[in-house]
């Protein structure tokens, strides 16, 4: 979710999910340490719990970025070692380190012996002609070895020659049943499943059988999934999407007050009424105008009158 799950997302996405655990876009443990973007590490307090997701290779950089991580108020760190675009390869990190386990594990360590929060992983169930149970329960072991906890598991191999990022989203089957293998032969993890989950009815499916689930682009497409979710699995009253909107709206004023510009937040509304009448009109209005100069709050309250009146 790299230039997609910011701070301002993240802000709407707990409105709407009281309980859920929200993660950052990956952030390169180089940035940080290298290039001092501590920037990169700001977030709201209403955002707890909040994950750092870092990107890495090198266990005493990750160990200071973790470091800077706790240093914020991050309640976990998360290693993504899942990513297969070009760019995470060729820095050496994301799903590419499936195939250095031990590597991945030193890293760990690095970390957990950094910093007294939560270290976790993100991986994928294999990396190109890796496909079978024997690397993922070998990845695992490993993890375990480095004193993992909790391990998120994209059902999905990545193929890092010949696919596009979008492309191992779609195309490598989802194999939901071997994350669910792993959990029983691993009771003791904490085993997360990400892929290919768009509805309640999958969410409840998979808890059934693990610990947790994982939402990404799902989520930002159609973020009212969310409240649905806590509405369905916790009791939590339904809210209108009204109202969710002028929850944000404090936040929205604040951020316009301190020169951010609206079109960095309202890019993370635009599916808020995925699926409704007035969805087009809302995203139209929105896309059209939030780039104007002096674009502020009474945009999104014009876009969402369609929305309100259907």
């Amino acid at each position: 979710m790299m230039d997609w799950t910011d701070r301002h997302c993240r802000y709407f996405h707990r409105l709407l999910s009281p309980r859920s655990r929200l993660y950052t876009e990956m952030v390169t443990s180089a940035a940080l340490v290298r290039g001092r973007q501590l920037r990169l590490l700001e977030h709201s307090q209403q955002e707890h719990p909040v994950a750092l997701q870092l990107g890495g290779s090198d266990p005493g950089e990750l160990a200071q970025a973790a470091r800077f991580g706790a240093e914020a108020g991050y309640d976990e760190i998360n290693l993504n070692v899942g990513c297969p675009s070009d760019r995470v390869q060729s820095g050496r990190f994301g799903a590419c380190l499936m195939y250095e386990p031990a590597l991945v594990a030193d890293c760990v360590r690095a970390m957990r012996d950094a910093v007294g929060i939560p270290v976790t992983v993100k991986c994928r169930i294999g990396v190109d002609d890796q496909d079978d149970y024997a690397g993922l329960q070998h990845f695992t072991e490993q993890m375990l070895g480095a004193g993992v906890e909790v391990l998120v598991v994209h059902a999905r191999k990545a193929w890092l020659k010949g696919l596009s990022p979008k492309e191992n989203r779609e195309i490598p089957p989802l194999d939901y049943e071997r994350v669910y293998r792993l959990k029983r032969e691993f009771p003791q993890l904490v085993v997360v499943i990400n892929g290919g989950i768009t509805s309640v009815a999958q969410v409840r499916g998979h808890l059934a059988q693990l610990d947790g689930v994982m939402l990404g682009r799902a989520a930002y497409h159609d973020p009212y999934l969310l409240a649905q979710i806590e509405h369905e699995l916790h009791g939590e009253p339904l809210p209108s999407r009204e109202s969710v909107l002028e929850h944000l709206r404090p936040y929205v004023e604040a951020e316009l007050a301190r020169g951010t510009a609206l079109k960095h937040i309202s890019r993370h509304l635009l599916g808020l009424y995925q699926g409704e009448p007035g969805a087009r009109a809302f995203r139209r209005t929105i896309s059209e105008g939030a780039h104007l100069p002096g674009a502020g709050w009474e945009l999104l309250e014009r876009a969402a009158l369609p929305c309100a009146a259907a």
